[in-house]
């Protein structure tokens, strides 16, 4: 069975060694200081360099179409035989946003909400961030169900940082 891993910076390398994972995506600020974990071969982690908004801010990157494509290009070239480890600083936002863009992106027959449902009932700190679910919702093809499910489940439980959680993809 296919699964995403989700976690806070802080917990990257344990979660990698406890699920096994073979591949890492990384979403953080530009010039976070980041260091690969020895177990993951430098052509299975990417690295996308995004600000958690969702509306322009000085100094700061805002999510837009080629960091999405990013991350579906990534997720799409996974093989799957071993597990995905989606990370950034927290755990909350972008990478919650990054597991449920996976998850519809790669099983494209689940409904939206569905998937939704489990990403709160996995994490309930959980809380996509919006203008990357905007924007995957648009490019996936999804007629606005991934930004209405995401608004269904709501904001998640206030946390500094996100307890590490599983998602399948089935």
């Amino acid at each position: 069975m296919s699964t995403l891993h989700v976690c806070p910076l802080s917990r990257l390398p344990e979660t990698v060694a406890a699920t096994g994972a073979s591949h890492v995506l990384t979403l953080v600020n530009v010039g976070t200081p980041l260091e690969r974990p020895a177990l993951i071969a430098a052509d299975n982690h990417v690295v996308i360099g995004v600000s958690d908004i969702a509306a322009p801010r000085e100094g700061h990157v805002l999510p837009a179409e080629d960091h999405v494509a990013g991350i579906l290009a990534f997720v799409r070239a996974w093989p799957r035989a071993q597990p995905l480890v989606i990370h950034c600083y927290a755990g909350i936002s972008r990478s919650t946003a990054a597991a449920y863009i996976a998850a519809c992106a790669l099983a494209p027959e689940r409904d939206e909400g569905a998937i939704a449902e489990a990403l709160r009932a996995a994490s309930p700190s959980a809380t996509p961030n919006p203008l990357f679910v905007a924007i995957a919702d648009r490019m996936l093809g999804r007629a606005g169900r991934m930004v209405a499910a995401i608004e269904r489940i709501g904001r998640g439980a206030d946390a500094f940082e996100g307890v590490p959680f599983c998602l399948t993809l089935t």
